[in-house]
């Protein structure tokens, strides 16, 4: 099932989206600002992305901007802005339609499917890889290998790893970690969280005894390793 993330600051448009794509078969996901947005899009989880173009604090241009230095993922633009100018802009800079409000949202849906028919509809055209020391990460399988060995990761040490990998240079508190990868409410207990890491370490580790990767801060949480 094809992944759409859906960047659109209007509440009800965006969920008038979603549920138009999701009755189609599509999986949603949605932001509803830019900088959110382009987190998301950055992510290397979905196989196509429609974008407004007038977002808070990040634009939708910014955001194809940025996406088209690291991904052929297809995007869509939605604006009431309607003049051939902007869309001829938007098109050159990398967009693969432009749709304008109002729309038809059976005309949503049949321009999703040619763009991701065009694409192949595969996350794959967009791989993006994260790499630290002699780890690699790659966010189109969300597979892990040191020094080229694959490392058998569970689906949440996968998302911790990639939280790590992700900010360098950030320490990550328990409550962070626990909120952004169980999706719920940190209520104090960090067992789920020391266990992840510790398992996490012992397998990165294993494979490579002579390299640390993820360093506690004390008091404070966990980043990789600062040499």
């Amino acid at each position: 099932m094809s992944k759409i993330l859906i960047i659109e600051d209007s509440a009800d448009i965006n969920a008038l989206l979603a549920e138009t794509l999701l009755s189609a078969g599509y999986e949603t996901e949605s932001a509803f600002e830019g900088i959110s947005g382009q987190k998301a899009a950055l992510s290397g989880r979905h196989d196509l992305i429609i974008t407004d173009i007038m977002l808070p604090y990040i634009s939708g241009d910014e955001i194809l901007r940025k996406l088209r230095e690291r991904s052929n993922i297809p995007v869509i633009v939605i604006s009431a802005k309607d003049t051939v100018s902007t869309k001829i802009d938007l098109l050159k800079m990398g967009a693969d339609d432009y749709i304008t409000k109002p729309f038809d949202l059976g005309e949503v849906v049949a321009r999703v499917e040619n763009a991701l028919r065009r694409s192949g509809g595969f996350a794959s055209s967009q791989t993006i890889q994260l790499r630290y020391k002699d780890i690699e990460l790659d966010c189109s399988d969300m597979r892990v290998t040191v020094g080229g060995r694959e490392v058998k990761c569970t689906a949440k040490e996968t998302q911790i790893l990639e939280m790590l990998l992700r900010n360098p240079d950030k320490v990550f508190t328990k409550a962070n970690i626990y909120e952004s990868v169980w999706h719920e409410d940190y209520l104090g207990d960090d067992n789920a969280v020391k266990t992840h890491i510790s398992n996490l370490r012992s397998k990165l580790e294993k494979l490579s005894p002579g390299n640390q990767y993820i360093e506690t801060v004390w008091g404070l949480g966990y980043r990789l390793y600062k040499n």
